[in-house]
């Protein structure tokens, strides 16, 4: 599984309807499992970033679906990093010439 570290702030119309925004996160978790994937945490946060969502996809191509298909809807803007776990990034700097 392809893991996945989202930041994430509302626009001006995720605002507007911010009583939504449980259900909208609610949808995006439906989503996920629909194809084979998971939110696996959330977080609302101060600072910069609105929420922060991790997450894990099948693959890189379904992530990517699945971040634009939320995007899409209007009420947030995103900003997806592909995310290591511990095992992965031993496994790549091992294998550095």
């Amino acid at each position: 599984m392809a893991t996945y570290i989202t930041l994430i702030n509302w626009t001006q119309k995720g605002m507007e309807n911010i009583k939504e925004s449980p259900a909208r996160l609610d949808a995006a978790k439906k989503a996920f499992q629909a194809v084979g994937g998971e939110i696996t945490d959330f977080f609302l946060v101060t600072g910069r970033y609105d929420m922060v969502m991790i997450s894990e996809a099948p693959d890189h191509e379904t992530g990517v679906k699945l971040a634009l298909a939320i995007g899409s809807a209007g009420a947030v803007r995103t900003e997806t990093l592909s995310a290591f776990t511990e095992d992965e990034y031993r496994q790549i700097i091992a294998s550095l010439p």
